[in-house]
């Protein structure tokens, strides 16, 4: 039998599909990142789990992969949920999917609920090339790093924050991305107070300023500038600075490299010659 992940409402229980509800009833694990959240849906849904319930959460992830391998080699069906949306974006799974496939073990997917996918539908951005790059560092150097890397791409970005991160992130993307680039943030999707706030980074740096709550997707348009010829000079500071926030000298020529769309041998030799 098979690993079945399965997508779980991300706010508003009613998303839940009926065989999510018919899965909670028959597995014969259900593998959650929350056991309390989890008997919660399952009463909502009015599902009776008459399966051996375990925690699968970050911390425990690497020490429990095995019995749940063991479970699958046993024949048994082991039903993998997590707090909201799909397992493994952005949650835990990955582990337990990839031991899984290794072993030429049956695994299958029970699709749903997406904050990423809702996120991106309701932005009014293109939709047709686009990237998930879940959460961002919560240093600011890091952070910064990472938008520099990502400051030419052309797709559209979806992004994960916390809202008490909200605000730095959203200045860092203006300084990094340019005060006019377009922008969605997704807060509560599917609950009560969902909110969905477009326009120019600048516009929602001031709009997050006094404060935000709840669950944070944020879509982000894609850069429509073409690239910049630079001085090996320029680019040469441009690894200098990634690297003294944290890059390996390799990532900070792969980044200066994608934000000007040269070579990164171009910029290894400018990098290495100056």
């Amino acid at each position: 039998m098979p690993l079945v992940l399965a997508a779980t409402p991300i706010g508003n229980v009613g998303d839940a599909s009926p065989r999510l509800r018919a899965a909670l009833q028959t597995a014969d694990v259900v593998a959650a990142e929350d056991t309390r959240r989890l008997r919660r849906l399952a009463a909502a849904l009015d599902a009776e789990i008459s399966g051996r319930v375990v925690s699968y959460y970050d911390a425990v992830e690497a020490a429990r992969t095995e019995a749940l391998l063991e479970e699958l080699r046993a024949g048994h069906t082991v039903l993998l949920v997590t707090d909201a949306g799909m397992p493994l974006v952005s949650d835990p799974g990955y582990r337990l999917v990839a031991a899984a496939t290794q072993e030429g073990l049956p695994v299958t997917v029970l699709p749903g609920p997406s904050a990423v996918l809702a996120a991106l539908a309701v932005s009014g951005l293109p939709a047709d090339r686009w990237a998930f790059e879940g959460f961002l560092p919560r240093k600011a150097g890091e952070r910064r790093a990472r938008l520099t890397e990502l400051s030419r791409d052309q797709r559209t970005l979806v992004l994960f924050e916390a809202p008490h991160r909200l605000p730095a992130t959203l200045a860092d993307l203006v300084t990094v991305f340019g005060a006019d680039r377009p922008a969605v943030v997704c807060r509560e999707l599917t609950k009560t107070y969902e909110e969905v706030r477009r326009g120019p980074l600048a516009e929602l740096v001031d709009w997050a300023a006094a404060g935000v709550r709840g669950e944070i997707t944020l879509v982000i348009g894609g850069c429509t500038q073409p690239p910049v010829a630079a001085e090996p000079s320029e680019l040469a500071a441009a690894v200098r600075d990634l690297v003294e926030h944290g890059l390996s000298r390799r990532d900070a020529v792969d980044a200066v490299a994608a934000d000007h769309g040269i070579s990164r041998r171009v910029v290894y030799a400018a990098a290495t010659r100056l």
